[in-house]
């Protein structure tokens, strides 16, 4: 049996709009209501409608709900008291056991509840007993209704609006119920195209927002690139679900070792932290309970294939593999890497926890390796452990004990100078006496030097002088 074009036009819709049959089929049961009601019906008819998709033929009902009888002077001291109570009369209803339909809108903690009685969807049980005396209080009464003829032209516009406002409606819930089960999760997509500075990402059944705060800045979203990208959020807003995804978000690394490591995702292996700057490098610290697995060599893979295709998805950016350990020490020390730490101290050796600072010492040549590129390292290791760290090399540890050292032989000269002053001024003459006996010497001894170089002198001219002419 060949299908009606209204069933095969049905299922087209559901296909596209991801939406099941039955829906779809509620929806134009509501439609057909509101057309029904636009031409035909009157205000206080609750229409419901039966639509056979097969056929294309509509049934029409009127259906209500008994409740029980009011006082018979219910009405009348409600419109009485109209102006005291500040009680409003809505709308008559005609054919409805000739009462009057009353809202009641109380004023002020003491007024007495009053209960509402809409003829709309209710009818009294004196009423329903008209009807047929097996009716009690909860029953519905359905009453079928003949549709005179065509729907006019407003009417099926009526309609068409119904059914295009529930669909999308519909649609709408399906996507926001699909995708915050999805909430915080990774999720394969196409960049489809680029809306002032944001980007549209296409998930498949609806469209996310890459904000500028979620791009990564050296990355570059060309329409068409698939790539992976984190769901940071999903909201119900009046325009429908709003998504909002993220490729700067530090989870975005966990999602990622769970889908490529499978020791990750069974939970065998666990990642304790992970600290990252976006685009260009990140450490990602891991800890297993299985002393027969080495969880950096689980992660790495063979000849490094696992981590590299990490790094391939995150477009090139660089991802140290960190062993955690429970001694603040040794996890301080191989957050470091790739840097060798000589030692680390806590400031406040006494509770680690309060202060939560620490000194690490490296070598002289590894300082600019620990610091790392604009101090990237060393941010990335403060990050990753907790720890505030300050970075110092050995060669600053040498110096402060030459210093020290010199500081110490200048306190024992300044102690021995001081042991002098306090002699007196006796040692102070005495100095004064032998420094004077000593230059009177010198003294005496260069004049007697100078008196026998004289008398030579004089010696020699009167020789000359004396010595005959030949």
């Amino acid at each position: 049996m060949s299908q009606s074009p209204i069933q095969a036009a049905i299922q087209q819709i559901c296909q596209e709009k991801s939406l099941s049959e039955e829906s779809v089929i509620q929806t134009i049961e509501v439609a057909l209501a509101a057309a029904f009601r636009k031409d035909f019906g009157n205000k206080m008819q609750n229409i419901i409608t039966n639509f056979d998709s097969k056929t294309g033929g509509v049934k029409v009902f009127d259906v209500k709900t008994v409740v029980e009888d009011l006082p018979e002077d219910y009405f009348d001291e409600l419109v009485e008291d109209d102006d005291d109570k500040k009680k409003s009369v809505i709308a008559k209803a005609p054919k409805v056991a000739d009462k009057a339909y009353v809202s009641i809108e109380g004023e002020g903690e003491d007024e007495e509840e009053v209960r509402r009685f809409n003829p709309k969807t209710e009818i009294q049980l004196k009423d329903a007993k008209e009807i047929a005396k097996k009716y009690k209080v909860g029953d519905e009464i359905v009453t079928p209704l003949e549709v005179p003829g065509e729907f006019g032209r407003m009417a099926a516009q009526t309609a068409k609006q119904v059914i295009i406002q529930k669909l999308r409606e519909e649609e709408r819930q399906n996507i926001y119920t699909e995708y915050k089960e999805l909430e915080h999760q990774v999720l394969n997509a196409t960049v489809q195209r680029w809306e002032g500075r944001n980007v549209l990402i296409d998930l498949g059944h609806t469209t996310a927002i890459l904000p500028p705060d979620e791009q990564v800045s050296r990355e570059r979203y060309s329409i068409g690139n698939r790539m992976k990208f984190y769901l940071k959020s999903v909201e119900q807003t009046t325009r429908g679900p709003q998504l909002v995804v993220s490729r700067v978000n530090k989870d975005i690394i966990n999602k990622i070792f769970e889908m490529e490591i499978p020791e990750v995702a069974s939970g065998v292996i666990t990642i304790k932290s992970v600290a990252r700057e976006a685009g260009n490098r990140s450490k990602v610290a891991i800890f297993s309970d299985d002393d027969n697995i080495d969880p950096i060599g689980s992660c790495v893979g063979q000849r490094g294939a696992r981590i590299q295709t990490i790094i391939n998805e995150l477009n090139g950016e660089k991802v140290d593999i960190i062993l955690w350990n429970e001694d603040s020490i040794k996890f301080i020390t191989n957050a470091m890497s790739p840097a060798k730490v000589i030692s680390v101290k806590f400031k406040d050796a006494k509770d680690e926890s309060v202060e939560k600072s620490a000194v690490v010492t490296v070598k002289e040549d590894q300082l600019s390796l620990a610091i790392g590129k604009a101090g990237q390292n060393v941010r990335l290791a403060s990050k990753l452990t907790g720890w505030k760290l300050d970075i110092i090399s050995d060669a600053v540890k040498i110096s402060d004990k030459k210093e020290k050292i010199v500081e110490e032989l200048t306190d024992d000269k300044d102690n021995g100078d001081n042991e002098k002053a306090e002699g007196g001024e006796k040692i102070d003459d005495k100095e004064k006496t032998a420094k004077k006996k000593t230059i009177k010497q010198k003294d005496q001894e260069s004049e007697e030097v100078d008196g026998d170089k004289k008398e030579n002198k004089d010696k020699k001219k009167q020789e000359e002088t004396e010595k005959p002419v030949e």
